[in-house]
């Protein structure tokens, strides 16, 4: 049996059984993933040494991009990161307006001592680690005032680099540890937001701190530099930003697609350029988005940067590369996806011996191929409607009702409303097999009346 907490467990049966992605005990369910952890640590632990990272991620609709995002981000969390997993979208997250994508990286960061948004434990943090390394330079730890002066001025050369880029970044951290010294909430919670990219801060807390306007597509990079040097500061060896199903790109006006893609490839070079030491940047997408004309390869510049060749077998895929491709799902890895989730779903049951026996791997694989089959047989988009299935139609069964048998009482059933539009798509072909071809046209009846 898998071992893991309680409260893990709950929380990934739980999602599952919804027909969601785990937020957490991800490495219990990475099937296949194996191939891609040597290199992914590697360029974890180059970005924790002071450099970056891209990596941009390939697959189709259910081969598992938001598994592997989260597993890399489970995986990264407890190496030291912070991580933040946006949505890319045409409403709430455009692409190519950089300060809602750094609003929404803040918005969504979390540590692996902190949920999101982990803002305000990372900022005072920083300060309390400020205060420490000034006593440690000789400030008097009775003597309050000696510290705190001696912590401005560390403050104050630490953000020497960023203040050249982002000044604004700087005078409102300066005004934050002000307010929270005086006791000043309010202003403290409006420069909070001000830090975080919120807009419709209110002009007088801005004015109190030194700053004015709002945050902008270039001010936020500059504020995203800032927010790293905070983390390294911090004891975080740095930070991972998924920036998930970039292919929505496709679907915007062309001259938002085209301003979208240009940012994408700034990003990508102001991380070749050194400017983000720390920052590990993730974007997935589907084959088309990166093939296509509605996609990467209307930004040539962009294209060629993350251009690889996946005319080979993919068993020799490169895991360095600055592409790579999810290999999705076959018959016997859903088996062995099933195979851990009964596993572990068996060791919080009340009857483990019974659900290890009435749901073996036999019945597994004849429940994964059922589902596959109801989906045109395309394994790779089954995953998530097969562990539902599995968790809800039957390990639940076999748990609270001990004359339940699967296998007599159970029929695989599969209705149009609980699909995605990617699995309703495949069940839809599947649908289309089945029909007997014609021979002639002449076989095709036609109603003239």
């Amino acid at each position: 049996m898998v071992e893991v907490s309680a409260r893990r467990r709950r929380d990934i049966i739980g999602a599952l059984r919804r027909g969601t992605v785990p937020q957490h005990g991800l490495d219990v369910m990475a099937v296949g993933l194996t191939r891609f952890e040597a290199a992914i640590d590697a360029e974890l632990d180059a970005a924790a040494a002071g450099g970056a990272g891209f990596k941009a991620v390939r697959g189709e609709y259910g081969s598992g991009k938001t598994f592997y995002a989260r597993w890399l981000i489970e995986r990264a969390k407890k190496r030291g990161f912070a991580t933040a997993e946006v949505q890319v979208s045409e409403t709430e997250t455009p692409l190519h307006r950089l300060e809602t994508v750094y609003r929404r990286i803040i918005e969504n960061l979390t540590t692996a001592e902190a949920q999101p948004s982990a803002l305000r434990e990372v900022i005072d943090g920083w300060f309390h680690v400020l205060e420490e390394d000034a006593i440690e330079a000789g400030a008097d730890r009775a003597d309050d005032v000696a510290v705190q002066r001696g912590a401005a001025a560390l403050l104050e050369r630490r953000l020497e680099t960023v203040s050249r880029s982002a000044p604004a970044f700087a005078a409102a951290l300066r005004g934050y540890r002000k307010a929270t010294i005086l006791g000043d909430v309010v202003q403290a919670e409006g420069l909070l937001g001000w830090l975080g990219g919120q807009p419709h801060v209110a002009s007088s807390v801005r004015r109190a701190a030194g700053v004015r306007g709002e945050l902008d597509h270039f001010g936020a990079l500059g504020f995203l530099q800032g927010m790293l040097t905070v983390l390294k500061d911090s004891d975080y060896r740095g930070m991972v930003v998924v920036l998930d199903e970039v292919e929505t790109l496709q679907r915007v006006r062309s001259d938002v697609r085209e301003k979208s893609l240009n940012s994408l490839r700034q990003l990508v070079d102001e991380i070749d350029a050194g400017r983000f030491p720390g920052l590990y940047l993730v974007i997935t997408g589907t084959p088309a988005f990166y093939d296509g004309q509605q996609g990467m390869q209307r930004l040539p510049p962009l294209a060629q940067r993350l251009a690889v060749d996946f005319a080979t077998d993919s068993r020799f895929d490169n895991p360095r590369a600055p592409q790579i491709r999810l290999p999705g799902f076959s018959l016997a890895s859903l088996e062995e996806l099933g195979s851990r989730v009964r596993d572990m779903y068996a060791s919080g049951a009340d009857a483990p011996d019974r659900v290890l026996r009435v749901v073996d791997d036999a019945y597994l694989g004849d429940l994964a191929r059922g589902v596959a089959g109801r989906l045109g047989d395309k394994v790779g988009v089954a995953p998530r409607l097969f562990l539902k299935k599995l968790i809800a139609d039957v390990l639940d069964r076999v748990d609270l009702f001990p004359d339940f048998d699967p296998r007599r009482d159970y029929a695989l059933t599969v209705g149009a409303a609980e699909l995605t539009d990617s699995e309703r798509d495949a069940a839809h072909l599947g649908e289309l097999r089945d029909i007997s071809p014609l021979s002639s046209v002449d076989e095709i009846d036609l109603d003239l009346s």
